[in-house]
């Protein structure tokens, strides 16, 4: 390479995925050029991969491509503006507004448009494509005004049965509409899948409640009598009531500005480019979909992206080339897996196919090789794509193994393993080879797969790929002598970390796909509240929502903290500390009513103990109409802000410290971490708030404000250490707001701020250079995050009780809802009441047995899977009973022999070594649910549990002395 050959004014038509990885590697090479990229879209370049997040809640902010490219003083981002001509003899192009932009390179990334057929009533209100932001915005207005219009569900379709299709599909469904999909060939996805992964596919998708049309096409969009869509008529005559209709039928490549300045255009469209991404003018050039190379336009990412390298690399003088790669589809966005690579038809010349079909576990699986069986040449997966990420970049390559080793019943927890070539591509996105990322181990010191992905861009897009990555990356640092052990428990070998990184760049949001995709059996008490945490922190849901209830700890699934005997604690929200007169009033009626026990927190809050289950929602009712929330002292999350009254009040503040506190509490509320966090602003130097001792310290200055981190009390005291100082108030809130997002996306299981601020690579530097001065270009996309929690914000109290089905989750004993814990005992102590001490409580009520006593004392549906319910044997007599995920039920004694609390239903249903395990709420003890030994004693003696056996009769759960 010539490293004197600089580019000059280069200009990039279309503002797009590929335009952005173009401008970054530009800036990454340095030197002295001009860069101008020119978007027609008002947005800056934004993730499509990701488009259907839009839907789902995410901004355009959100889905914004690191923007920091747009700093440097070189590049020159106009968003916004369409290029009408190209002169290529004055080598200029003309805009809309009449700029003329001259160039010496110019670069054609104009992408693709969607295509819709002739179709008779195509230009309807309410006919629609699926392919930009603004796209989706048309998407969601419409399904919204026709809702509103019509005063019931909108009947949507959606033509075109393709991944695009199908997450249109997917997107109608989530705006509450329904959804038929209509596809012209027989099969969905029918360019990626075969016959069998088509038809496996439509089973998964009508399990979703969507309707599958094949065989059969759009002939007609039908107007109703206000002129809008109301029905699709199809080739077969059939017609679909629709009150919108999407069209995802296929792209073409956007070529309008080539052909009309005279360029080489592909039989199919596209501009003719060759290996160097050159176009029939040697200073024009043509990347991504527009493209048109050996004949074909590349509608994805990855092979635009190694397009781009390629211009930048000819740019400096380089001689880089690009060829076709055998590229790979996943399905996402959508709630259902499948993934094609390679030749998915066996069309080589004696391929042979070996297939596994599971028609109960709904997957199917097939790997193409070559006629000696040795050689992979494609695969198709759908149901469970796991082998996805290693198996694709084998393509080509020996599997040294026999091929349907790999496609077992037990999945590829039990596949060979697959050392790959360090040339072979793992990120085809980024372009990023096995040896680049174990050079990234071995030459450039990274030690955890962040640091690989910060350093190499792998698994930066659309994240497939992260599960090969993190295999590459732990095998790389054993070999380097670097203990690994990222285990979260036996169901994930991998940190919580890392799979909050797969949960958030996956596609699945319930723990069934999170543990079939990343992990194996049925979870315990230590990863199911890992995965709740992580889809609370993602914003998916309630916690109490039937998918996410069993995965809860007994404080998130109550709303509510258990205390000693089997009670709780109620602590609603005061942000500051500030309380009106008429809100204490309120409050001390509510704890006299109830007759709780009620103090002042040790984070400046109110609280009441002593609540019955039973009692928390009727308290909960009176609070919300006082005025209160939930202060979330029952969960992984912001605990408190905690402060002093500041300027307002104190002589000696200088900031207003109190209005800054109920500022970041009514931020920061209900936001789900690894551990809990709390807050501390102090309005001067004197620190009456005792912001150095928490997770962030806020301290007043003459200037604004300093904020520290990762101080805490408890076992191990650490004082929190200074990250920025004296910021304006708008500053310090987005300061906190990367600080905390990346605590939540990089700490480990119950890893509190001080440990991992300690544990930073590079120390309080590095996470200064992070967080403040956003080094790795991810500050915007930080803020999002939070952004996105604020914008999605509810009290989790007020939700519980609009809503019968979470309520009913609140009955001590299903058989006798009125009825109470018949061992909770108190003695009154300086003018309140507290717990009996254990000690002293009579004996067990386990032991008042009955004798041939065989009740009806609930229906299997009052029973959530995986979750306890307390009933009464013989009216008097406390059990749990559990419903596993395969309908079989379970029953042991509801008190815990340990605290001698009647709490063992609301414990944790898991599983050790494919046994069914109960987690107990108090102490974590483990016990077998199917023979009541005690596993994990911790710390005591073992002391088993009393197990009931239990009948299911036509629904009817009967429970047996």
């Amino acid at each position: 390479m010539d490293e004197q050959q600089q580019p000059g004014r280069v200009v990039v038509v279309g503002a797009g995925m590929v335009a952005h990885r173009l401008a970054a590697q530009m800036v990454a090479r340095g030197g002295d050029w001009h860069l101008t990229v020119v978007g027609d879209e008002p947005y800056a370049p934004y993730d499509r991969v990701h488009l259907s997040d839009a839907i789902t809640g995410a901004s355009a902010q959100d889905l914004t491509l690191d923007p920091a490219v747009w700093d440097d003083d070189r590049v020159e981002l106009l968003t916004g503006e369409y290029v009408t001509a190209l002169d290529r003899d004055a080598r200029t192009v003309h805009t809309r507004s009449g700029r003329a932009i001259g160039y010496d390179d110019l670069v054609l990334a104009t992408g693709s448009w969607a295509w819709v057929p002739r179709t008779e009533g195509a230009d309807l209100p309410g006919v629609l494509t699926y392919r930009t932001l603004d796209d989706i915005a048309a998407v969601k207005d419409r399904v919204a005004e026709r809702a509103a219009t019509l005063g019931r569900p909108v009947r949507g379709a959606v033509v075109g049965g393709g991944v695009l299709g199908l997450e249109a599909a997917a997107a109608l469904l989530h705006l509450g509409a329904g959804a038929t999909v209509v596809e012209f060939a027989d099969r969905l996805m029918a360019v990626q899948l075969d016959a069998g992964g088509g038809e496996a596919l439509r089973v998964l998708v009508q399990g979703l409640g969507i309707d599958v049309r094949t065989t059969t096409a759009a002939s007609r969009v039908v107007a109703g009598d206000d002129g809008s869509v109301a029905a699709l008529e199809l080739s077969d005559g059939e017609v679909l009531d629709a009150d919108v209709v999407v069209f995802s039928t296929g792209i073409r490549p956007r070529d309008r500005l080539a052909r009309e300045s005279g360029l080489g255009i592909g039989e199919r469209g596209g501009v003719l480019v060759g290996p160097t991404c050159r176009s029939s003018d040697p200073r024009v050039w043509a990347i991504g979909e527009c493209a048109s190379f050996e004949g074909e336009c590349a509608g994805l990412v990855a092979p635009g992206n190694a397009m781009a390298d390629v211009v930048v690399d000819q740019l400096f003088g380089g001689r880089s080339v690009h060829s076709r790669a055998a590229d790979g589809t996943r399905l996402k966005g959508v709630g259902v897996e499948a993934a094609s690579f390679g030749d998915v038809l066996a069309l080589t010349p004696g391929a042979l196919e070996v297939t596994f079909a599971d028609p109960v576990a709904r997957t199917y699986r097939k790997l193409v090789v070559s006629d000696d069986a040795s050689t992979l040449l494609g695969g198709v997966l759908v149901g469970d794509v796991a082998l996805y990420s290693s198996l694709r970049p084998m393509l080509g390559r020996p599997l040294g193994a026999d091929p349907s080793a790999f496609l077992a019943p037990e999945g590829g927890a039990g596949a060979p393993e697959v050392e790959l070539p360090d040339e072979v591509v793992v990120c085809s996105c980024a372009n990023v080879t096995a040896g680049t990322i174990r050079g990234a181990v071995s030459e450039h010191g990274c030690r955890s797969v962040g640091e690989v992905k910060t350093c190499t861009k792998a698994g930066t897009v659309c994240g497939s790929c992260v599960p090969l990555l993190t295999t590459i990356v732990n095998v790389s640092l054993e070999r380097a002598g670097v203990a690994v052990s990222n285990a979260m428990c036996e169901h994930f070998t991998m940190s919580r970390a890392e799979l909050f990184a797969l949960v958030r760049s996956g596609t699945e949001r319930t723990f069934s796909a999170i543990v079939a995709a990343h992990g194996t059996g049925r979870g315990c008490a230590i990863c199911r509240p890992v995965v709740a945490s992580i889809l609370s922190s993602l914003g998916v849901g309630h916690v109490l929502q039937p998918d996410q209830a069993p995965l809860q700890d007994t404080n998130d699934h109550l709303l509510a903290n258990l205390q000693k005997d089997g009670t709780y604690s109620v602590v609603p929200r005061m942000p500051g500390g500030e309380v009106t007169p008429d809100k204490l009033l309120a409050f001390a009626q509510i704890a006299a009513d109830f007759g709780l026990f009620t103090r002042v927190t040790g984070a400046q809050r109110l609280g009441m103990f002593g609540a019955r289950q039973d009692q928390l929602p009727e308290i909960w009712r009176r609070l919300v109409a006082a005025g209160f929330e939930s202060g979330q002292a029952y969960g992984k999350s912001l605990r408190a802000v905690k402060t002093c009254v500041g300027s307002t009040w104190c002589r000696f503040g200088v900031q207003d410290s109190s209005s800054m506190a109920v500022r970041l509490e009514l931020r920061y509320r209900g936001l789900r971490s690894p551990h809990k966090f709390k807050v501390g602003v102090s309005g001067c130097a004197r620190e009456c708030a005792e912001a150095r001792g928490k997770d962030v310290g806020v301290i007043a200055t003459a200037k604004g404000w300093n904020v520290y981190v990762g101080g805490n009390g408890g076992f191990t005291p650490r004082h929190a250490e200074l990250l920025a100082e004296d910021l304006d108030d708008d500053l310090l809130v987005r300061v906190v707001d990367r600080f905390l997002a990346l605590y939540i996306r990089s700490a480990d299981r119950l890893q509190r701020t001080a440990p991992w601020v300690a544990a930073y690579p590079g120390g309080m530097e590095a996470l200064r250079a992070v967080v403040v001065d956003d080094r790795d270009g991810i500050a915007a996309e930080l803020e999002a995050e939070i952004e996105r929690h604020v914008a999605g914000y509810v009290d989790e109290w007020r939700a519980t009780l609009d809503d019968p089905a979470k309520l009913a989750q609140f009955t001590p004993y299903l058989n006798a809802p009125r009825s109470t814990d018949p061992d909770l005992a108190y003695v009154p102590r300086r003018g309140q009441r507290v717990p009996l001490a254990v000690d002293v409580v009579d004996a067990p009520r386990d032991g008042r047995t009955t004798t041939n006593v065989r009740e009806r004392v609930c229906a299997l549906a009052d029973l959530t899977p995986e979750r306890g319910a307390g009933v009464l044997l013989d009216g008097s007599v406390p059990v749990a009973v559990f419903r596993l995920a395969d309908d079989r039920v379970l029953a042991v004694q509801q008190r815990d022999p340990f605290s001698g609390a009647n709490v063992l239903s609301r414990g944790i249903v898991g599983d050790r070594a494919g046994r069914p395990t109960l987690t107990s709420p108090m102490h974590k003890q483990v016990w077998d649910l199917e023979t009541g030994e005690c596993l994990d004693p911790v710390g005591k003696d073992p002391v088993d549990l009393r197990v009931y056996r239990v009948e299911v009769e036509a629904g009817d759960v009967l429970l047996s002395s």
